[in-house]
């Protein structure tokens, strides 16, 4: 696929800059979401015609709306998951029920989600997830336990995958993708998770018998329904994470060069180094979008490019600055303990990057298994 952006795509970026410009304030949260949804921006490019809510636009404005956005300093979208993520999972393996019932309210940002995936013993090897459901008068009962779970403590509903078939049902079999609502007290349980960087934007959670009345793609079909979701976290956003890349990287050449470590030839080769790597992310990110046979380890390679490459930004960002990398301001005022800056932030955060996502070596086993064909690891 040949991905230079024609007029229409000019045309559509001048509308998604001036709308942002225009809109882009202190709304957040749940707020903005519903702003962004009545201005018609959350579901572009569902695969519906726009039926349920979503604009209709082709893949290389999706690209360009994605840089809009990332470009605005928009703030983070507590929508994603439910727009990026199972929205397209409904249109691909959702009934009409289910697409009527729940796209339209995340096209107008009412309702938030969150993924119910890993799990304290299945985090990259998903298919060990102990999650079960039974039936229960034509609902089902979950019971288990989720954890690193981003946001939810603010979502209205979860996409779990738990295990519905029989007891010895193992791995990739009897499992199903289940809609669950969180608002049940009792019955499902969410607890933040305070990381180093001081933020919470994960969570634990627990069901206890909580009721599930829609199961997507059948039930016993969850691992199809699973892996469907997962390639889509490779599209579109891999393009606006690099814009936030290409952001963080300009602020370390600027630190290099004020703090003077820009004058160390190591660290100059370092920077070039980082800088060549994020240009061929992302050709490498354009030509996977552009093209149906990037194969299945595509979305694999992507990963391990981006979660070493942030990880080294983060520790040359801490390197440029020097001895004031280990401490942060002190509001002498107010007597409060300082906060992280957003290199500081960025360092700490990153050390997950090669983890969450997929490990590094679960990429490489995917890499191996699937596209190299070598022996699958025994056990």
């Amino acid at each position: 696929m040949d991905f230079a952006f024609g007029v229409d795509d000019d045309a559509f970026r001048a509308d998604a800059r001036a709308w942002l410009a225009a809109h882009v304030g202190d709304a957040s949260g749940r707020e903005w979401e519903r702003e962004l949804g009545g201005g018609g921006w959350i579901g572009i490019g569902w695969d519906d015609g726009g039926a349920y809510g979503g604009r209709r636009a082709g893949l290389t404005q999706q690209v360009v709306w994605a840089e809009e956005y990332a470009r605005s300093r928009a703030p983070a979208r507590a929508g994603h998951i439910g727009e990026n993520l199972l929205a397209p999972t409904l249109v691909a393996y959702g009934t009409e029920e289910q697409k009527q019932r729940f796209l339209p309210a995340i096209a107008r940002g009412e309702e938030l989600w969150c993924q119910g995936y890993s799990e304290p013993g299945a985090g990259s090897d998903l298919a060990g997830v102990r999650t079960h459901a039974v039936r229960d008068a034509g609902t089902y009962r979950v019971t288990g336990q989720k954890i690193w779970t981003s946001l939810a403590q603010d979502a209205d509903w979860c996409f779990v995958l738990a295990r519905t078939g029989a007891a010895k049902a193992r791995r990739h079999h009897g499992l199903s993708f289940l809609l669950v609502p969180m608002d049940q007290p009792g019955r499902v349980d969410v607890r933040p998770i305070r990381q180093m960087t001081g933020t919470s934007e994960f969570s634990e959670v627990f069901f206890d018998g909580a009721v599930a009345r829609d199961v997507v793609g059948g039930e016993g079909n969850g691992w199809r329904v699973a892996m469907g979701l997962l390639a889509l976290e490779r599209g579109v956003s891999t393009l606006v994470q690099q814009i936030g890349f290409a952001q963080e990287l300009r602020q370390v050449v600027r630190l290099a060069v004020a703090t003077g470590a820009a004058g160390d030839p190591v660290v100059r080769a370092r920077l070039v180094r980082l800088w060549a790597e994020l240009h061929t992310m992302r050709v490498n990110a354009l030509r996977t979008l552009g093209t149906s046979r990037s194969g299945p380890g595509a979305p694999s390679v992507t990963k391990l490019l981006w979660g070493g490459w942030h990880q080294r930004l983060g520790e040359l960002a801490v390197q440029v600055r020097g001895a004031a990398a280990t401490v942060g301001p002190y509001d002498w005022d107010e007597e409060r303990p300082y906060e992280l800056d957003g290199l500081q932030g960025l360092f700490l955060f990153s050390r997950a990057d090669t983890i969450y996502g997929g490990s590094d070596e679960i990429q490489r086993n995917i890499i191996a298994e699937r596209v190299l064909g070598l022996p699958r690891e025994s056990g």
